[in-house]
């Protein structure tokens, strides 16, 4: 016989989305747009903090055909909020245009990114100039 517990557990794991809480891998696959709604890519990785579980980044996938050359960019998960109106998450304060003028921190599938403090500084006060 279940109990009510073991019921409530088996749901949220079978849920992929609930009221508060989204799981990573619905997250990835999602499109990316620009803050005036333009596509810019697709979600590839959430990635967390060890020690708190908190999420920081994701990392976004763009050009490139069928994955192949494809180039990532870092995006700080609190420069972005998820429009349900476009279904996706849009850049909170940049347009494609801001993002062609001045290449935010990427890299390539072909390169061995190396995540430093500094690396996530660059991400960081890239997408936030006034930290």
């Amino acid at each position: 016989m279940t109990t009510t517990m073991e019921r409530e557990r088996d749901d949220l794991l079978t849920k992929d989305e609930t009221a508060s809480l989204i799981s990573s891998d619905k997250v990835e696959g999602t499109i990316v747009f620009d803050r005036n709604g333009e596509r810019l890519g697709t979600v590839k990785k959430v990635m967390l903090t060890k020690h708190d579980g908190q999420v920081r980044y994701v990392v976004m996938g763009s050009g490139g055909l069928f994955g192949l050359g494809e180039d990532y960019t870092p995006l700080p998960w609190d420069a972005l909020d998820y429009d349900t109106n476009i279904g996706g998450y849009r850049l909170k304060t940049l347009s494609k245009d801001d993002l062609e003028k001045n290449s935010p921190p990427r890299f390539s599938s072909r390169d061995d990114n190396e995540w430093t403090r500094d690396y996530e500084r660059s991400v960081r006060v890239y997408y936030f100039p006034t930290i």
